[in-house]
């Protein structure tokens, strides 16, 4: 649980990503928060009460690294986690066997490929909705709904769900309401303010920034859930080592910086693909011509640096990956560097090809994270993979 009286509540996020939650280390001062590189520590005697003891359950590295996350997303409590992944099992163990939840139709594979091969064997039902559209969300609500689980945007298919219109249905029938903030950050999004319960992030992703460390998040707003995620990461031994910790704080350091200037350029490489000819359509939520843009500026700061495109001629696919001087065909998403990526073969191949063709996942569609080199080049490079 945080601690409201700390002094970096009420400071602007700005400041909050530079200085943590912290602030600095407060046994010696350290402006960079240490490292602390160790599995055990000293007890000083029997029955003592200590505030660390094993690494496994907590960490004073990871335990900074958490609280400066669910500062930023303005929840009680983080868990950090060793991917994405790792925190979105976390998420789905709080269900049992009989628990039905309303989840995403276009998300991430991996996601896709847990509910399907891990929690439906285990008895835990799913319904798949267009989040976007929230009758279509609160058609799907049934008796047993546990859970609604939702990214916005999406991945890949960047639709936009009314988080607070949606937090209103998971309460009416007493059902987590957990968001997935990857592509827009507690920058840009703050779904907790909104009405979710629970805040997913591949911390791999933006919030560490690099292409250098793979993490994940779940912060939560609720006593319970706080203890029943502790006893999870705990438990599971899922928690994000020492080092990978530091590397995503030292990330986070410069979020606002970067998520302004991934912003700044996508919308310039977002207008540049809205006009060439070789493209078909384009998927990005500051684009004024998107059906949700209206939703999403009334619930966010900012659009992020997530495009996707479809191309006219399939052809054309394999040059527009993989012509690049610049820009990298990679898979992820979210770092310095601007990489190209193609779902249908990468992030969703999980996903039967009936399902992807059904939300849009198809032979022509592509997904652009933008980085923030100089948009000139970027779009410079985009022209002759295009070409």
């Amino acid at each position: 649980m945080l601690d409201k009286t700390n002094k970096q509540f009420g400071r602007k996020p700005d400041s909050v990503v530079v200085h943590g939650y912290e602030g600095c280390d407060p046994l010696t001062g350290a402006v960079s928060y240490p490292i602390y590189q160790t599995t055990t520590y000293r007890n000083p005697g029997l029955g003592s009460d200590i505030r660390f003891s094993y690494s496994r359950c907590d960490n004073p590295t990871r335990l900074e690294l958490e609280n400066t996350v669910a500062l930023l997303e303005g929840g009680t409590a983080g868990f950090a986690f060793a991917s994405g992944l790792a925190a979105v099992a976390a998420t789905f163990s709080l269900l049992k066997s009989g628990d039905h939840v309303v989840i995403s139709d276009d998300i991430y594979g991996g996601a896709y490929r847990q509910m399907e091969e891990i929690w439906k064997p285990l008895g835990v039902l799913f319904t798949p909705v267009d989040v976007g559209d929230t009758a279509a969300v609160r058609a799907a609500v049934c008796a047993d709904t546990r859970m609604i689980y939702l990214e916005s945007p999406t991945n890949p298919m960047m639709k936009v769900a009314d988080i607070a219109e949606i937090a209103k249905i998971s309460r009416d029938c007493g059902a987590i309401l957990a968001v997935d903030n990857t592509f827009l950050t507690p920058y840009f999004q703050k779904p907790i303010a909104l009405g979710a319960d629970l805040v997913i992030h591949s911390g791999t992703k933006f919030l560490a920034g690099h292409h250098d460390t793979t993490a994940g998040f779940v912060v939560v707003n609720d006593e319970k859930l706080e203890e029943r995620m502790r006893l999870i990461l705990r438990t599971e031994g899922s928690g994000l080592s020492p080092f990978d910790s530091w590397l995503v704080m030292r990330g986070i350091k410069t979020l606002a910086l970067r998520m302004k200037r991934h912003e700044e350029n996508a919308v310039k490489v977002a207008d540049f693909l809205k006009t060439h000819k070789a493209v078909e359509k384009v998927y990005f939520v500051g684009d004024p011509d998107h059906p949700s843009y209206e939703v999403t500026k009334k619930q966010t700061t900012g659009f992020g640096g997530m495009i996707s495109f479809t191309l006219k001629d399939e052809s054309k696919v394999e040059k527009a990956l993989c012509g690049g001087d610049m820009i990298m065909f990679a898979e992820s998403l979210g770092g310095t560097a601007t990489l190209i990526t193609y779902p249908q073969t990468q992030t969703h191949a999980s996903i039967p090809a009936e399902v992807r063709q059904k939300i849009g996942i198809t032979s022509k569609l592509i997904r652009l994270s933008v980085g923030i080199e100089d948009a000139e080049d970027i779009i410079a490079d985009l022209e002759k993979m295009l070409s």
